[in-house]
């Protein structure tokens, strides 16, 4: 990062100061992850100097030819990982992706079903404050109040009911495996189309971890980061009668120019994605974030649905007397990131929540094992039952470093030259 030293001191302080601050803390964000240096090189590259509108072999400028290979490698490789039959590289991100599905496939005021937030569902999946809220008729469907577990038979009485255009599945707060056959069911009974938001679980579906949403649904949308550990960025499948429509939505619909240094690196992630080496990384995601629930569970923590069969969990936070948004505090003193977050049925606000999610894709990618997160949920422990008392906070923070210091992030970013 030579030019950037010499030239803006202060952006390359703040550069430094970021891989640091990774290189030290428990990233237990699940939305969050590492890119490999591959990925960053590429988002890095000359290929941010490109202006590219339109799709390969087709575009409003001259001079596409290499960058025009970069995304024909993204959609052949995305299409192959994910058995899909078309795919979309362009999206900047899950919300544009969902953006350009819901304008292909609906009317606005068209019905929309999809998952509640409350109970896990997402901002672009019908929040009142979104896009998706303010130009759609969204129902929501939530959780069993007993098992906090989807409950298929309600969603298809109000399936019934509301005659839904389109059904949305996917969730940002949800632990469980989702059953895409079954919503498939529902979408054919009552004639709508079906979106899948695979965002949170791309990684684990690209191992075979979780099913796959793809043979079930028109249109499935994802980001590139999290489980999937690519760039930030986002993408859509759909079936191929559906191809036109995705592509002139996304462009000339909701984006102009494409990042291309941006759908390089999705390239590289697509490739990485099909390794053995990624495979089993992603089954020890999931037998992480199972170790992780069972030791909170042990420490008498509410684990949200009993368990998890994915990265995430959610943790009720009502019996120990603390908010999310004071846990979440806390456990930052102590250098372990996490978010607040409501819980199913929550009597708290969004902006204070009973619940804190949690995340292991992040930790498990620096090569942390069942061991460490029992360690860790150690940790979490002790942070939270000394919430208010920054001395034993900063005590814990040295034995989060000493966890961390084992597991080098970036070693080379670190070093002064």
């Amino acid at each position: 990062m030579r030019h950037i030293k010499n030239i803006d001191p202060e952006i390359y302080a703040v550069i430094k100061n970021e891989i640091k601050r990774q290189q030290d803390n428990l990233e237990l964000i699940a939305s969050e992850n590492f890119a490999s240096l591959a990925v960053l090189e590429a988002q890095g590259s000359v290929l941010t100097n490109k202006y590219a509108e339109g799709y390969p072999q087709a575009r409003w400028y001259g001079g596409c030819e290499y960058v025009d290979e970069a995304e024909r490698l993204a959609i052949e490789r995305a299409k192959k990982l994910f058995g899909a039959e078309h795919v979309n590289v362009q999206a900047h991100s899950g919300t544009q992706a969902n953006m350009a599905v819901y304008f292909a496939a609906l009317k606005l005021g068209d019905t929309i079903l999809a998952m509640d937030l409350a109970c896990g569902g997402h901002l672009t999946h019908g929040h009142p404050h979104n896009f998706s809220g303010m130009f759609y008729n969204v129902v929501t469907y939530g959780v069993d109040k007993k098992t906090e577990t989807l409950d298929y038979e309600k969603i298809l009485d109000l399936a019934k009911k509301h005659k839904p255009k389109l059904i949305l599945a996917g969730a940002s707060a949800y632990p469980r495996k989702i059953d895409f056959k079954q919503f498939r069911k529902i979408a054919d009974l009552v004639g709508a189309y079906l979106l899948v938001d695979m965002a949170h679980i791309a990684g684990l579906v690209a191992a075979g971890i979780h099913s796959s949403p793809v043979p079930y649904a028109e249109f499935v949308t994802s980001t590139t980061h999290k489980t999937l550990r690519g760039p930030r960025g986002g993408f859509v499948i759909c079936k191929k009668e559906f191809a036109r429509k995705i592509d002139a939505l996304i462009f000339p619909g909701v984006q102009g120019g494409p990042l291309m240094h941006v759908i390089a690196a999705k390239a590289i992630a697509f490739k990485e994605a099909m390794s053995v080496k990624f495979r089993n990384y992603q089954r020890q995601i999931v037998r992480n974030s199972r170790e992780l629930a069972r030791s909170l569970a042990q420490k008498d923590f509410r684990i949200v649905s009993g368990g998890t069969d994915t990265h995430l969990i959610l943790v009720d936070l009502t019996e120990k007397g603390i908010t999310g948004a004071d846990a979440s505090y806390a456990l930052e003193q102590a250098d372990i990131t996490v978010n607040k977050n409501l819980i199913p049925f929550d009597k708290k606000s969004p902006a204070t929540t009973s619940g804190i999610r949690l995340g292991t894709a992040a930790v498990t990618t620096r090569g942390m094992k069942e061991f460490h997160l029992r360690q860790i949920a150690g940790f979490i422990d002790e942070a939270i039952e000394a919430s208010d008392d920054f001395k034993k906070l900063k005590e814990i923070r040295e034995k989060v470093l000493r966890l961390t210091r084992k597991f080098p992030l970036y070693p080379d970013l670190l070093k002064e030259k």
